[in-house]
């Protein structure tokens, strides 16, 4: 017998979510192990074939108390006018998350909306995550945004893709100040830029550095480095699994 979790405020109540390649978004096939190929591979890893697959759509009910944020939110962009489902393309529920993904030219209309909100108050931005998956065509670069509402003791992420021929988005900074050196850190490391952001520039790497060093097309090891003088060829120069 399947229990209907309903559990208030601890999660969706223990849902168990659907093991990763029985749906879903497949992106990406991965053969092998360490970028190995053609028969290089001396790591015993050369038959691994991983699906890389991201969480599909979730249906409601979603349980516990998401369905609640999910209705006041939709309520509150209805109320200004704003159509849901031109805001809000996917809602997410795994391993007992619940991601929104929103369209980038919404996300601070939706992301005020969060935290302003009585119902919602969700006043607090923990951080931007940046990620990048070669293989998601047309959304190549992901913002990931971690919210948490103080008031009602809740967590939930907002994610935002573009495309690495267009990788803008807005800055949420004027409406979580903190998100001002998370933006620039996103930035930096994966070249993220975020549109309306009052000083993005690089905040760890030198300014003249080409490229955006987590981004998955650098080869594996990395790049040269310049050490006491000495020029220290890249891990990738010094040896090869193929």
């Amino acid at each position: 017998m399947t229990e209907n979790p309903t559990n208030g405020d601890e999660g969706n109540g223990g849902a168990v979510p659907a093991p990763r390649d029985t749906g879903g978004e497949v992106i990406r096939v991965r053969k092998g192990m360490f970028g190995a190929n053609n028969g290089g591979d001396t790591s015993g890893y050369g038959g691994l074939i991983r699906t890389v697959t991201l969480p599909g759509a979730a249906s409601r009910p979603y349980g516990g108390w998401f369905d609640e944020v999910a209705d006041e939110l939709e309520g509150a962009l209805e109320e200004q006018d704003l159509l849901p489902a031109n805001a809000i393309e996917k809602t997410v529920v795994d391993r007992d998350e619940l991601t929104f993904h929103i369209a980038r030219e919404h996300l601070v209309q939706v992301a005020r909306t969060l935290r302003d909100d009585p119902a919602l108050r969700f006043e607090l931005c923990t951080g931007v995550s940046g990620v990048h998956f070669p293989g998601d065509q047309g959304r190549e670069l992901h913002a990931v945004y971690h919210l948490r509402s103080l008031t009602h003791g809740r967590i939930i992420r907002l994610e935002v893709s573009a495309p690495d021929s267009d990788p803008h988005i807005p800055s949420l900074a004027a409406v979580y100040p903190t998100n001002d050196w998370h933006e620039r850190e996103a930035y930096d490391f994966f070249g993220l830029v975020f549109d309306g952001h009052p000083a993005l520039t690089r905040i760890m790497m030198p300014d003249d550095w080409q490229g955006f060093p987590q981004r998955k097309d650098y080869p594996l090891g990395g790049i040269a480095v310049e050490y006491k003088g000495a020029q220290i060829p890249a891990p990738d120069q010094r040896r090869s699994y193929s």
